[in-house]
């Protein structure tokens, strides 16, 4: 078939395209290159839900980048990774089968897991192919850039390796601290896992009384049900209210349950009555109120979210039904002065929803808080694209208080491969994967005490072994992909050769947490940074410009645009609607489908070029080379544009460069000249806009290529030329003379203009045009154009 045979672009033509893409593994890694290695560490999709669009953009984008670096002669690593680890697949399984961890056990919950995992088709895999996404593989395997699966032994081998040899350094320890604790989900989660919503509640204010005055104090609080916590009741230095009560002690009501008054300065004098209790843990500044001051924590929330005996009459009753049954009391007693209601903002898990409670329990920490200052000088050497976006990062390593909890009290993850017993801990050898709430510790495990080694198993042979039961935090698996993907600690030679991988794109609400943790982790691994350059993308909204959900109905079906309109339209409506890293794209399925109008255009000029035959060599005329050096000076910037990151300025100068300069002018100019049936023009001047047809369609074609492959790869086969392996253009120097073009466009416009209001056919004969000193030069090209009598 030729580009002749096909009246229109469809989806049917994208589909052969893509197919044959898909399994001819065009873009295997050859690891015998002598080509500079280009690797991008992308973003691993969970596999337990359809792509959504958002993912389907970014991918488009981060297609761009590798296609455009595989024509600037580089072999590029683009691999595709599945994500199927952690709560999203837990909670898909426990909603598919009715099943719970907590009441069917730990083997048949996991088993559930995987059954779920079996059923997940490949559906991930078919709709990046359908999107053109050109990954170094679609093929699982042990070869560089294959398809990988994050619940894969090999990748979760390589996490536990990391996890032995940091553990080794000191750099891993168990403490018991209190920790942010989703009650729903039954397990500890990590600052970065927790967003803030304003949460409507009410500010009770409440009498305690003064030991040694005898006299009322007004405290306000939205966690009445913590008063049993409480471990200081403060005031503001500066409060002369309250100076009198330093030193003295107040008592709990309902607990009567002594608690000393002491002048703080985080006290808010503003705030409430500017006289604060100090829970145990009723929220973040509690806690660190507890650390500074040495206090004692009591903690009055069991895991499950009941109160436990410290909360006395409260034992039992969940947070909320405790909070209404102490105000209650409070009335009864006629403490509670007044209420207020307010707007809190309440720390919420990021996956479940629920509201964070804290909780005191043992959970192993990595070392973080000592490296703040490396990882931000690391984090220097990065490029930021956009610029503005290192500043997220930096702002949240400014925020980070605490070492990172990374062991988690859930199921479906790889587990810290070690085993207990009593204060010895036996750690399992590295380049191995153990699942030891399941297996036996090797008598030649080492085992250590208080973090120094004391011997092997083998010497503690009385000893009773107990294999951890809790998993790790799924981010201390997502947090080395790109050392996965460059063969770290299983071809050492390769991964010297490659690291630090070159790109790293991402979202930006994910830059506290994926960014972060993968510097953190490269950093402590090889004392380097992780990448040469981070691109951070917005999100896809919909064309009102609000964020997409179920709820709102205004979610859009990647599957239904790819069967509407195909990937082509999609991919170019993509890059001209905006830059994805400064701004949320809106997307319209009206502009989608106005992008199949382009598409075409394209197909249709292709037509009509390629009824010419492109001569061997021409003697370029004056008009011919007017738009060449346009063309060169384009290309120059579209490849500067490229280098960094920016494919919407180009693609949108493209775009105009095909509708408004090439198609309306230069085609228009040059038809007569390139039939030339009346043999008004030499053969030289015929051949000159023959091969200037061809030039300035194919490079055309070469330059908008990694944003559309298919319609461009597809077109210049029929021309002999394969786009798959060609270079990117070295632009010759010249300088476009922009005025000059610009005349020649107004007087075209306004020649046409004139003969539309005259009723003259654009065929036909016209009097009285005189054509400008300046494009005196181009008078036999305008002449038989516009047929100026």
């Amino acid at each position: 078939m030729t580009i002749n045979d096909i009246k229109n672009w469809n989806i049917e033509l994208e589909k052969k395209i893509t197919d044959k893409w898909k399994s001819s593994e065009l873009y295997k890694f050859d690891i015998k290159t002598k080509k500079k290695i280009y690797s991008i560490d992308t973003p691993p999709p969970y596999v337990n839900a359809p792509v959504h669009i958002g993912q389907a953009i970014t991918y488009c984008y981060m297609d761009f980048f590798a296609r455009y670096r595989r024509m600037k002669g580089s072999e590029v690593i683009f691999p595709l990774g599945l994500d199927r680890n952690g709560l999203p697949i837990e909670m898909a399984a426990e909603k598919a089968f009715g099943i719970s961890p907590f009441k069917d056990g730990r083997d048949k919950f996991i088993e559930a897991c995987k059954k779920l995992l079996e059923q997940t088709s490949s559906e991930t895999q078919d709709t990046f192919a359908k999107l053109g996404i050109s990954f170094t593989s679609y093929k699982e395997g042990n070869h560089i850039g294959a398809v990988y699966k994050t619940d894969s032994s090999e990748y979760r081998k390589i996490t536990q390796t990391t996890f032995i040899e940091l553990f080794k350094k000191g750099l891993i320890y168990e403490d018991n601290r209190i920790n942010n604790w989703d009650s729903k989900l039954q397990t500890t989660i990590a600052d970065s896992e927790i967003e803030y919503k304003d949460i409507p509640s009410t500010f009770n204010f409440v009498k305690w009384k003064v030991k040694e005055t005898r006299e009322d104090i007004i405290i306000a609080t939205t966690r009445p049900e913590l008063i049993c916590t409480c471990g200081m009741v403060i005031f503001n230095p500066s409060d002369k209210r309250y100076k009198h009560l330093d030193g003295k002690t107040a008592i709990s009501p309902i607990f009567n349950r002594e608690v000393p008054i002491r002048a703080n300065k985080t006290a808010d004098i503003e705030k409430g009555t500017g006289i604060v209790m100090m829970c145990s843990a009723g929220d973040l500044s509690d806690i660190q109120f507890f650390r500074e001051q040495n206090l004692e924590p009591k903690i009055a929330i069991n895991i499950d979210g009941t109160m436990n005996e410290n909360a006395g009459i409260l034992k039992g009753l969940k947070v909320k039904d405790a909070r209404q049954k102490i105000i209650e009391l409070l009335k009864e007693k006629k403490l509670l002065v007044k209420q207020e209601h307010i707007t809190h903002r309440t720390p919420i898990s990021e996956r479940s929803g629920a509201e964070i409670e804290f909780i005191q329990m043992p959970e192993f920490y990595l070392k973080q808080i000592e490296f703040k200052a490396e990882i931000k000088k690391t984090a220097d050497k990065i490029n930021f694209y956009p610029k503005e976006a290192r500043k997220i990062l930096d702002d949240w390593i400014d925020s980070i208080k605490i070492d990172w909890p990374i062991s988690r009290r859930r199921f479906f993850f790889v587990s810290p491969p070690l085993w207990k017993s009593g204060e010895f801990i036996a750690l399992g050898k590295t380049g191995e994967y153990y699942e030891p709430w399941k297996e036996s510790p090797k008598k030649d495990f080492e085992v250590f005490k208080d973090g120094k080694k004391a011997g092997t198993v083998n010497d503690f042979k009385n000893l009773k072994w107990e294999g951890e039961t809790r998993v790790l935090d799924t981010w201390m698996d997502s947090s080395i992909s790109e050392l996965v993907m460059l063969k770290y600690k299983t071809n050492d030679e390769f991964f010297r050769k490659t690291y630090p991988a070159n790109l790293r794109p991402q979202g930006k609400e994910i830059i506290r947490t994926w960014l972060y943790y993968t510097l953190l982790r490269g950093y402590l691994e090889t004392k380097k940074p992780c990448f040469k350059d981070v691109w951070i993308n917005q999100h896809i909204v919909d064309k009102q410009g609000y964020k997409m959900s179920k709820s709102k109905g205004n979610v859009i079906d990647p599957q239904k645009l790819l069967k509407l309109y195909g990937a082509e339209a999609i991919r170019l409506w993509a890059s001209i609607e905006g830059d994805l890293s400064k701004q949320d794209l809106k997307c319209s399925e009206e502009k989608i489908n106005a992008e199949t109008k382009t598409l075409n255009k394209i197909l249709n000029i292709a037509k009509f070029v390629t009824l010419f035959e492109k001569p061997s060599k021409a003697k370029i005329t004056d008009f011919d080379r007017l738009f060449i050096d346009y063309i060169e000076d384009l290309t120059k910037r579209t490849d500067e544009y490229y280098e960094n990151y920016d494919f919407y300025h180009p693609a949108l100068e493209l775009r105009r460069f095909l509708w408004e300069i090439f198609a309306s002018h230069y085609l228009e100019n040059v038809k007569s000249r390139a039939y030339n049936q009346e043999n008004r023009f030499s053969k030289e001047e015929s051949n000159s806009a023959k091969y200037t047809l061809h030039y300035l369609f194919d490079r055309f074609l070469i330059l908008i290529h990694p944003i559309i492959p298919q319609i461009t790869s597809m077109i210049a086969e029929d021309k002999g030329i394969n786009l798959l392996k060609e270079n990117f253009p070295n632009p010759a120097k010249s300088k476009p003379n922009i005025k000059l073009m610009e005349s020649l466009i107004e007087f075209n416009s306004n020649v046409w203009k004139e003969k539309k209001e005259k009723g003259v056919s654009l065929r036909n004969e016209i009097e009285g045009i005189k054509i400008p000193k300046e494009l005196k030069a181009f008078e036999k090209d305008l002449i038989a154009t516009h047929n100026i009598k």
